[in-house]
């Protein structure tokens, strides 16, 4: 299977391929966790990418409409965002209390409610797990929420 790259994928999705939402895809394909729009944000100014807030915020916005990224409920009311390799992959994640990091779980998928209503459809589920770290478990005094 071809790898396709992030200025194919916004591409095809008929949208500008500008250099904000490139080095953010580019960044969320490639990331090991979901990301905080500050942490995003501190990595675009670390590579030399010019940007403001409002428009890593629409950036962020349009990659989620589109479907290549997914949007997830973090603590504080704070957003994290992961890259969508695959429309069909789905997986739960771990959201420590108490510093704030956000683990994707590959092997646990959310599963869709079984007993809904007559005429409803499920389209997304999510499950996020809520609890400390094994860093935070063991109560290391230097994690500080974030």
């Amino acid at each position: 299977m071809r790898h396709v790259s992030a200025r194919e994928r916004i591409a095809a999705r008929g949208g500008r391929v500008t250099r904000t939402r490139l080095a953010v895809l580019e960044m969320l394909q490639h990331g090991s966790h979901p990301l905080s729009h500050d942490e995003i944000g501190d990595a675009l100014a670390s590579a030399g990418v010019a940007h403001d807030r409002v428009t890593l915020y629409r950036a962020l916005d349009w990659l989620v409409e589109q479907g290549l990224a997914r949007r997830i409920a973090g603590g504080e009311r704070a957003w994290r965002f992961e890259g969508v390799r695959d429309a069909a992959h789905r997986h739960a994640h771990f959201h420590c209390d108490r510093c704030g990091q956000v683990v994707c779980l590959e092997g646990l998928e959310p599963a869709p409610a079984t007993a809904l209503p007559n005429g409803f459809q499920v389209e997304r589920a999510e499950l996020v797990l809520h609890g400390q770290c094994a860093t935070c478990g063991r109560g290391d005094e230097e994690v500080r929420p974030r």
